[in-house]
């Protein structure tokens, strides 16, 4: 590496001329891992492979899939499901890793794309700390999914830091589905999951920090904070279940219609600040509404149904569905706003008792330069 290019290296990725690129920009692939822990979905753990089945038969149509799978007998056993249901094809690989659980969207790494001067550079993978959103003891083999993903990617991992008040550096902890970005500049965050006091997540860092951080790591020019997330939210409000960018000035936001509904006053809230918000160059955002489905409660416990943990692959999005009135309105809602893609439903109503959906499970790898001009 010349002097120069060391030089550069050390610098942050937005300097270097690198951005998060929104969902629906080209993927080489999508990353997964396939469901082993059975604690995840109590009683329904069968039904969830099957799930898995059908989301990696659908992807694989249009991008190469990624299967993150522990140990050789995992994989065979993902094999014989994906056989059995005509998804096992070239355009499926499989990464003998050990994982605590499969929620790749948090624990895996965040690749960046460079700009079209700098092409040439190739992918950049972000690993941020993960530490199982603060809830849960085992996540050491979940902290390595993202320099794994990005070494099998054959691209350079950078660890995000932040300077604390002892002028020490101390790596930030954040996961993938608590942002969301329009790749122009522009990210959506949740007020209760990054900056609430119960969080735990990087205590030391404020608004004006995180937005340094998104500044200088994802090359954001503003931050739209919204309040909080859905009720049953295991992650302290991720912004996937309540609002998604759909184009660089349109999101799609989830409301409930509902005032007896505890979702009511923060969607409402979420709502008013999304109509308020203004893109870098002054833009109104374009705001579309999607209902939420009804409730669905497990042990005395409601679960994070939502229509907003969709995932945009290659020519598809793919909208988790719950036998619900409202699944409808949310597949035409989507068709409208993504006309040039397959809108594909999943049924998630087993898959969200593990508390995420089709997003949580996802993490797309972008195109690199090459093979987005073919």
């Amino acid at each position: 590496m010349s002097k120069q290019s060391a030089a550069r290296a050390k610098l942050p990725p937005a300097a270097q001329g690198y951005r998060m690129p929104a969902e629906w920009e080209p993927h080489e692939s999508t990353w997964l891992a396939w469901p082993h822990f059975r604690g995840d979905w109590p009683g329904k753990f069968e039904p969830i492979q099957w799930v898995y089945a059908e989301v990696v038969r659908t992807l694989a149509r249009h991008e190469r899939v990624d299967i993150i799978v522990n140990d050789l007998s995992w994989e065979t056993r993902a094999r014989r499901v994906l056989e059995r249901a005509g998804a096992l094809s070239d355009n499926v690989a499989f990464y003998r890793w050990r994982t605590n659980r499969v929620w790749t969207r948090d624990s895996g790494c965040i690749f960046l794309t460079p700009s079209a001067e700098q092409a040439d550079s190739g992918l950049l993978a972000l690993h941020f700390q993960f530490n199982a959103w603060a809830k849960y003891p085992n996540y050491n083999l979940d902290e390595k999914v993202g320099a794994r993903m990005a070494k099998a990617a054959g691209v350079r991992t950078v660890q995000p830091i932040f300077m604390d008040a002892l002028n020490e550096k101390q790596r930030v902890v954040l996961e993938g589905g608590s942002i969301d970005v329009n790749g122009c500049g522009t990210v959506l965050a949740t007020e209760e999951c990054l900056l609430s006091t119960t969080q735990q997540r990087n205590p030391a860092m404020d608004r004006a920090a995180y937005e340094q951080t998104f500044a200088d790591y994802l090359g954001a020019q503003s931050v739209i904070w919204l309040d909080s997330g859905i009720a049953g939210d295991d992650t302290h409000g991720h912004i996937d279940d309540i609002a998604r960018f759909a184009a660089p000035n349109t999101v799609v936001t989830m409301v409930e219609p509902n005032e007896r509904s505890e979702n009511h006053l923060a969607l409402h809230e979420n709502l008013g600040r999304l109509r308020n918000a203004r893109t870098p160059d002054g833009q109104k955002l374009d705001v579309v509404e999607i209902p939420m489905p009804r409730p669905v409660v497990f042990e005395s416990r409601q679960l994070p149904v939502s229509y907003a943990n969709f995932y945009i692959a290659n020519g598809a999005v793919l909208a988790p569905v719950f036998n619900d009135p409202n699944d409808r309105i949310a597949l035409n809602t989507l068709a409208d706003v993504f006309p040039a893609r397959e809108i594909v439903p999943i049924y998630s109503g087993d898959l969200i008792w593990g508390f995420g959906a089709l997003h949580c499970m996802t993490q797309q790898q972008p195109a690199r330069a090459e093979a987005a001009d073919n």
